[in-house]
């Protein structure tokens, strides 16, 4: 049996647009995503969310609040993620600091995503959450 292990996805928006990258990692390779990754032991899950934003768009994340969390299950690869969502911003464009881990960063309207999404967003999609919504 896998152990369940915590993922943190930052939603950044700018302008009723949301930041997804298209991964080139090996698990969700060449589907969208959020900037994300691993909860670190003792951390936060905003502290977090602003280390992962820093080390993979070179940004500081503004105003990180928990947004919503899903429950994500890989059957394939037999593993199973608790998964926070965390929304915030920044200042300016996105870098591409790990090319070895995602192909490029472009900005999206909520409704007019790509289809091929993470499971962790097919999930966030399918929950019904809208980060513009009041």
């Amino acid at each position: 049996m896998s152990e369940v292990k915590v993922w943190i996805w930052v939603i950044i928006t700018r302008n009723n647009t949301i930041l997804l990258g298209l991964r080139k990692w090996a698990h969700g390779e060449n589907t969208w995503a959020f900037p994300g990754g691993h909860l670190e032991f003792g951390e936060t899950w905003e502290e977090c969310a602003k280390r992962e934003t820093l080390e993979e768009i070179g940004l500081e994340l503004k105003n990180p609040r928990f947004a919503t969390v899903t429950n994500d299950i890989f059957v394939e690869e037999n593993k199973h993620y608790v998964t926070p969502f965390i929304k915030g911003e920044i200042d300016w464009e996105p870098k591409l600091l790990e090319p070895h881990k995602c192909v490029k960063w472009e900005w999206f309207e909520w409704d007019e995503m790509p289809e091929n999404l993470f499971v962790s967003l097919q999930n966030l999609k399918k929950s019904g959450y809208n980060p513009f919504d009041k």
